[in-house]
């Protein structure tokens, strides 16, 4: 059983990463649209903060300081290649290009949610990531290399420090009723 689980993680992983290259590489249907730029500005914020509320909603501490880890990893990773490569935006704006902030941040936080939570959370968080990348492309902010990249180093970054969440499977508990004192035992499969 597990090992068919496992072959099912790998397919849904191998199409995952198809489908997100089929979209990053699609030629700009939608028009140099503000909004389009401004929702993948959105999920910048949002990915990150949706990755850090489900620690603090779970109660999971660990989780907390790991995905703290990952993003100051990426982010440090990021702004070094970005000071020490140089490269210039498709828009001529600026030499910030390589590798895509935006895209990193929001797959290292996708790669967190899928990691510590499971595909369950995970394939939404990737598709809301690649969406980013889609929009850096198309504000002719990034190429396809730029994108790429920002997802290999967000990913990297989480799971450098990220291990799969554990629930407590056992619990004890104490009670008293009138005179009668009771002991409990809880097991979770």
């Amino acid at each position: 059983m597990n090992c068919y689980r496992s072959k099912l993680k790998c397919l849904a992983l191998k199409k995952l990463i198809l489908y997100s290259l089929i979209f990053l590489c699609l030629p700009p249907v939608f028009s140099q649209d503000k909004t389009v730029e401004t929702s993948g500005d959105i999920l910048f914020v949002a990915l990150p903060a949706a990755a850090l509320g489900a620690t603090f909603i779970k109660g999971d501490s660990k989780g907390t300081w790991q995905f703290a880890k990952g993003f100051l990893a990426n982010t440090a990773v990021t702004m070094t290649l970005k000071l020490l490569i140089d490269k210039q935006r498709p828009n001529m704006e600026n030499n910030n290009a390589f590798p895509s902030g935006h895209t990193s941040v929001t797959f290292q936080s996708a790669s967190f949610i899928q990691r510590r939570y499971g595909w369950k959370y995970g394939i939404p968080a990737y598709i809301l990531s690649s969406y980013t990348g889609f929009t850096r492309v198309n504000a002719d902010k990034h190429d396809v290399t730029d994108i790429l990249a920002g997802a290999v180093i967000g990913i990297g970054s989480t799971y450098l420090f990220t291990t799969p969440y554990q629930q407590e499977h056992m619990e004890l508990s104490f009670g008293k009723i009138d005179d009668t004192y009771l002991v409990g035992f809880k097991f979770k499969f």
